[in-house]
């Protein structure tokens, strides 16, 4: 099989995974991570967190993001695309206007858990970051180097979704030629896998127990993104049902370090 018929089968099979009814919440809270998993400490300095599209760091790390800002840790965010791509395909001019609205949100959530400096975007195309990686890794860099980061958090490398596997590379290797530890959030593995599926490297894996206050802020955060919490039209539903915030809402939330 050649090459490009290879990458295409793989993002078929997790398009696949991703579109498949997932994992009640119901079966993760039965697991009881954080009474399995070792507790995460957060750094005392600058932290930068990465996304592939605007909301995947808030889904991923926004609770954390509230309680680093309630210690006075310095938070900065970099957005690799705009998520213009999230309704299917469109029109050049209505993906425009849906980058323009995502924008829009992710600066209203992050306003939510607290007072963060405004995002940087990368404007890199949505559903091709794993075609812009080295651009990302570029733009990521650029970030480390300009606050002193001593943390890098990004999607999963092993998320399945091309975009937010290809975010966490590029910040991987960005992370490597500083040597700036790179953490790993994700965000449809808690779909796709398991508790405890051996495709996930769980002895990795840490989990931080958010206080109310910071449960709160994320869920008031996630709540801004309407654009992907509403139905998409033509009987299509959202992109992010309730059964996939129940995921992101918990009382703790876990990396892979």
């Amino acid at each position: 099989m050649s090459p490009s018929k290879t990458a295409d089968a793989a993002r078929a099979a997790a398009a696949a995974a991703i579109d498949s009814p997932g994992t009640d919440e119901a079966e993760w809270q039965a697991a009881r991570l954080p009474d399995h998993l070792p507790h995460l400490v957060l750094p005392p300095g600058p932290v930068v967190v990465v996304a592939a599209h605007p909301d995947d760091e808030v889904l991923g790390f926004g609770g954390a993001m509230a309680t680093l800002l309630d210690a006075a840790v310095a938070v900065h965010t970099v957005c690799l695309s705009d998520g213009e791509a999230s309704h299917g395909p469109a029109s050049p001019s209505a993906r425009e206007q849906l980058a323009a609205r995502r924008r829009g949100e992710l600066a209203a959530a992050l306003g939510e858990l607290g007072d963060l400096p405004a995002p940087v975007h990368a404007a890199l195309p949505d559903t091709g970051l794993d075609e812009h990686e080295t651009r990302a890794q570029a733009v990521i860099g650029e970030v480390l180097d300009a606050v002193g980061a001593a943390v890098c958090v990004a999607p999963w490398v092993g998320d399945l979704h091309s975009d937010h596997e290809a975010a966490g590379r590029a910040a991987e290797r960005a992370g490597h030629d500083r040597s700036t530890p790179v953490w790993f959030y994700p965000v449809w593995m808690w779909h796709w896998a398991r508790p405890y599926d051996d495709r996930v490297p769980w002895n990795r894996a840490c989990v931080l127990p958010l206080a109310q206050t910071a449960a709160d802020r994320k869920k008031a955060a996630l709540s801004r993104f309407t654009s992907q919490l509403e139905p998409r039209g033509c009987g299509v539903g959202p992109v992010l049902p309730a059964q996939e915030i129940a995921h992101h809402t918990r009382t703790f939330e876990t990396v892979l370090r």
